[in-house]
């Protein structure tokens, strides 16, 4: 509505100037015109630029996510520093288990990611604040500026449990290039082999009478443990 103020204040300001005889008549009612134009252009500049009629209204939605590594036993959060000053990053994550496509959070410099870590569920809660118009009034006259509903920021709490990596895709990248390296995987094997054959004849210097089934529980347990120690000192290499 300001809009059309303006302009038939601007109209009114032309039409008794011009078009009325009276002079003193023609000149109060100018003036009245181009005051009521000028408070015109004032609380539309006021809008505009200080956002004059609006509040910040902060809306909420929760997203629960998925690690973007193919590998289930390494699940990971992996981000992608913006620019050069690293101070902006977007994380990339799946909306379901089986999703074959990755989402990302927004490469925004008014994007906010925050990592925490949880014992519940792997989620993204983000809140966007947008500029609303305070009431009806203020909508009436300002609506066809186009600044209601206007995005202003937004923060994601990315909540994930302790057993997700967190790395930047470099790092993802290099992590996976050494895991399928040939001559890696046979270092790792000879490891992992003396790992759980020092480990399953330590239990059977304890325990002489261990069953098989027992040697190969231990077998089991050991493998694991050793493939997550070497996963842990591969994974503080690539952070290097």
């Amino acid at each position: 509505m300001i809009v059309f103020t303006l302009i038939i204040f601007a109209v009114l300001s032309f039409v008794c100037n011009v078009y009325i005889a009276n002079r003193p008549l023609s000149n109060i009612l100018t003036a009245i015109s181009v005051i009521g134009l000028l408070t015109s252009i004032f609380f539309m500049v006021k809008n505009d630029h200080d956002h004059y009629g609006l509040h910040e209204v902060t809306q909420t939605s929760t997203q629960k996510i998925y690690s973007a590594s193919p590998s289930k036993q390494l699940p990971m959060m992996i981000y992608q520093s913006i620019g050069t000053a690293d101070k902006h990053q977007v994380y990339v994550y799946k909306t379901s288990a089986n999703a074959k496509k990755t989402q990302h959070t927004r490469a925004k410099v008014t994007t906010k990611n925050v990592v925490k870590r949880t014992t519940g569920a792997n989620r993204i809660v983000t809140k966007k604040v947008y500029r609303e118009y305070k009431n009806g009034a203020y909508k009436f006259w300002f609506g066809l500026s186009g600044n209601g509903h206007k995005y202003v920021k937004e923060t994601n709490t990315i909540y994930i449990n302790k057993n997700w990596t967190v790395l930047s895709t470099a790092q993802a990248k290099k992590l996976q290039a050494l895991t399928k390296s040939k001559s890696f995987q046979a270092k790792q094997k000879a490891a992992a082999t003396a790992y759980v054959k020092k480990a399953v004849m330590a239990a059977m210097t304890k325990n002489p009478s261990m069953s098989a089934a027992q040697q190969k529980q231990v077998t089991k347990q050991a493998t694991a443990a050793y493939q997550a120690q070497a996963m842990k000192q591969l994974i503080a290499q690539v952070k290097k």
